[in-house]
């Protein structure tokens, strides 16, 4: 990935009103991989504790898009096609992790699977609890 893309890229994250509000961190970006980290805030949760599966299905779309945006090397637009989540346990934790990794990427369609996990600050374990398949199609 060019120097100028991984800005690209990074300059539209940190313009993101939905995520400056949701406090997200672009942890990697490189050629078909993004990975994002959103820590816990109350308007994120259920009852219980655990992150909402809305919160989740937000975090896997986003991060799916950077993914097909990191495919191409010219700037572009994506928009989501399908979506698909498994969720896999209930996610609890001090914050969401995605990496989403293009499988597919072509001329306009990409084929993107998304991994969700939580974390826990004084814990360097991971809990694997949503897994994604997302169809983005590049528009411009």
């Amino acid at each position: 990935m060019t120097s100028e893309k991984k800005k690209l890229i990074t300059d539209s994250f940190n313009r993101s009103e939905t995520l400056q509000f949701y406090k997200a961190e672009l942890l990697d970006v490189d050629t078909d991989f993004v990975s994002i980290k959103v820590p816990k805030m109350e308007i994120m949760t259920r009852k219980a504790g655990m992150f909402n599966g809305a919160m989740i299905a937000s975090l896997v779309d986003v991060s799916s898009g950077y993914a097909a945006v990191s495919h191409y090397e010219e700037d572009c637009y994506v928009v989501t096609v399908e979506l698909k989540v498994n969720y896999l346990r209930p996610a609890i934790g001090d914050a969401l992790v995605s990496k989403s990794y293009v499988i597919k990427g072509g001329a306009k369609i990409s084929v993107v699977r998304t991994e969700i996990y939580t974390i826990e600050e004084n814990k360097e374990s991971e809990s694997h609890v949503a897994t994604s398949l997302v169809t983005m199609m590049k528009i411009k």
